[in-house]
């Protein structure tokens, strides 16, 4: 586990697709109240569990989007006594009770504030502004991986996956995206914010000039 900034910690886990590892980060955010958030779900294990748990006590598990199922109901059996927010319809997905991201919990005010990913129905992606520490937190409007890697990840992330630069849009997401002027729209709200880090679901850390990396990969793709 690595802690990012005060109250801030990230734990990347291995996942594998179509022989690439795309990685997963799970973020743990520690709110003022000092309970804690678990977001993006993972593989987890006994020495997970002690680690979180010595953070504070978790208190909420999130799902960002629709397609972020993979662990979830490994996160609810290890959590089953707290509440599970995801988007809309992510209980038909898993088959188990889910609470809604929005509007967010009351007790989230001072620390989280979510923002919906508009005009891209099929995935319902939310981001999380840990306000704090200026840190955006994202499942899958952006990747970063390392520029140098080489073999099949690389030929995978560019062809495949269509991110030329990182951090960048995957086609897939590209090709999700139903309202063009919903997702702008939503996509200016987020730039008004005050952020700099960003923590992605799949890759590395965007540890600074966050909110110029993000606009500049929305205007590589014709999206900004």
């Amino acid at each position: 586990m690595k802690q990012l900034a005060e109250n801030l910690w990230v734990k990347h886990y291995p996942l594998a697709l179509l022989g690439t590892d795309l990685g997963r980060t799970l973020t743990i955010i520690r709110m003022s109240s000092g309970r804690l958030v678990l977001h993006s779900m993972a593989s987890f294990f006994a020495t997970d569990l002690a680690e979180i748990r010595a953070l504070g006590e978790p208190s909420w598990l999130v799902e960002a989007m629709l397609l972020h199922d993979t662990y979830a109901r490994q996160g609810r059996d290890t959590f089953p006594d707290i509440p599970f927010l995801a988007p809309e319809v992510f209980n038909q997905v898993v088959n188990f009770p889910t609470q809604p991201l929005l509007p967010a919990p009351a007790e989230w005010s001072r620390d989280l504030q979510v923002f919906a990913v508009g005009g891209v129905p099929r995935l319902k992606e939310h981001l999380f502004l840990h306000v704090p520490t200026r840190t955006l937190i994202v499942a899958d409007l952006l990747f970063n991986f390392a520029p140098d890697e080489k073999g099949w990840d690389r030929f995978f992330h560019r062809y495949f996956a269509g991110i030329k630069r990182y951090p960048g849009l995957s086609r897939l997401f590209r090709l999700c995206i139903r309202d063009r002027s919903a997702f702008r729209t939503s996509m200016t709200a987020l730039l008004a914010a005050d952020f700099d880090r960003i923590i992605v679901g799949h890759g590395r850390v965007v540890e600074r000039d966050g909110k110029a990396l993000l606009r500049r990969a929305l205007e590589d793709v014709g999206l900004l």
